[in-house]
């Protein structure tokens, strides 16, 4: 279940009750006439289930709550109330399957940014993994997967195919394809230090490494672990009942492999260098591609369940993506409309 607190401008208070009370899923419904001060307004509270989410969210995008008011959403953990069964029991489909589509956009659209936090993550886990590679140690190898922060622009990406975003499109890519280079860089560089030292050598890249040599050796079960990765990473970013360390499933097949392309490449061992650079490719493309097609069966669904209960819904387009994007940015409050209602 969702909270919402909305601002609505005086004129438009009671064109968003009525949207609200005529929801099923909505419960829980207050009016403050004259509460809000920043922007003036009312102040409208509810609760709606996350099955109706979705809808309620699009209806008052469409009466432009958010052009002269706002809206803020926040998940429920707790609520003992009898009206907020009736709620759940008399909105269609399941609230663990429920499809949010602006709290999809918010959460992928915040993970796109190219910060220092993300390359600072990003080249730890991959010179953590680099390590691994040498001493055959898949712990390291898991403890690099978990450190990994490329779960969010390859899911930011994945949503914003679906919603042709071209500015999220664009700066998904540009922090996944920054960040990968320069994680490679540093374990070269890491590589070599540690070389220097007299901790690591290239014989122990060249050696049997039976617990970690599938990473730069791609073949079709390359294909299929991308494939499964993607379809649970998005999952995990869709249903409420997913566990948090999913996005380690995506790492297994993203950082190992950029560890052993800068490790391969420090000791200039470039067809082991190549297939590992291959294996990531090929491991991002399925993971992007199962992401996509897992969105899309999700808002098949969804679709059919709203349509099974209020009848035939109205084919839309989205405004297009120069909307698109200035919606998406971070730190603004309207998100692009979704493909298809």
């Amino acid at each position: 279940m969702l909270h919402l607190r909305i601002i609505a401008p005086a004129d438009q208070s009671a064109a968003v009750a009525d949207l609200l009370a005529a929801d099923p899923g909505v419960t829980h419904l207050a009016v403050l006439s004259g509460a809000a001060r920043q922007p003036a307004g009312d102040l409208i509270l509810c609760d709606v289930v996350r099955e109706s989410a979705d809808g309620v969210l699009h209806g008052l995008r469409e009466l432009g709550v958010e052009a002269h008011g706002g809206i803020a959403a926040d998940d429920v953990e707790l609520t003992l109330s009898g009206a907020a069964v009736r709620a759940a029991r008399d909105a269609p489909g399941s609230g663990a399957d429920a499809l949010v589509w602006d709290e999809i956009a918010a959460k992928t659209g915040e993970q796109t940014e190219l910060s220092g936090t993300f390359l600072a993550l990003i080249v730890v886990a991959t010179m953590i993994a680099g390590v691994g590679v040498l001493l055959d140690q898949p712990i390291l190898i898991i403890g690099a997967m978990v450190v990994g922060p490329e779960f969010g622009p390859l899911a930011a990406l994945c949503v914003a195919l679906l919603r042709r975003n071209a500015k999220i499109i664009g700066r998904s890519v540009q922090a996944l394809v920054v960040g990968f280079l320069v994680a490679m860089v540093a374990t070269v560089l890491s590589t070599w230090a540690l070389t220097a030292a007299g901790l690591v050598n290239r014989d122990m890249l060249l050696a049997d490494r039976p617990l970690t040599d599938f990473i730069w050796r791609p073949d079709a079960l390359s294909w299929v672990v991308g494939l499964l990765a993607g379809v649970a990473g998005m999952l995990s970013l869709t249903s409420k009942k997913s566990g948090s360390l999913v996005g380690v499933l995506i790492s297994v097949t993203t950082v190992p492999a950029a560890a052993n392309v800068g490790v391969a490449a420090a000791y200039g061992v470039w067809p082991e260098a190549a297939g590992s650079a291959l294996q990531l490719l090929i491991n991002m493309c399925a993971i992007v591609l199962a992401g996509l097609l897992t969105l899309a069966v999700q808002h098949l669904w969804w679709w059919n369940v709203a349509r099974r209960t209020t009848g035939p819904i109205t084919r839309r387009r989205p405004r297009g993506p120069a909307a698109d994007s200035a919606a998406s940015a971070p730190g603004q409050s309207r998100h692009p409309d979704r493909p298809l209602r």
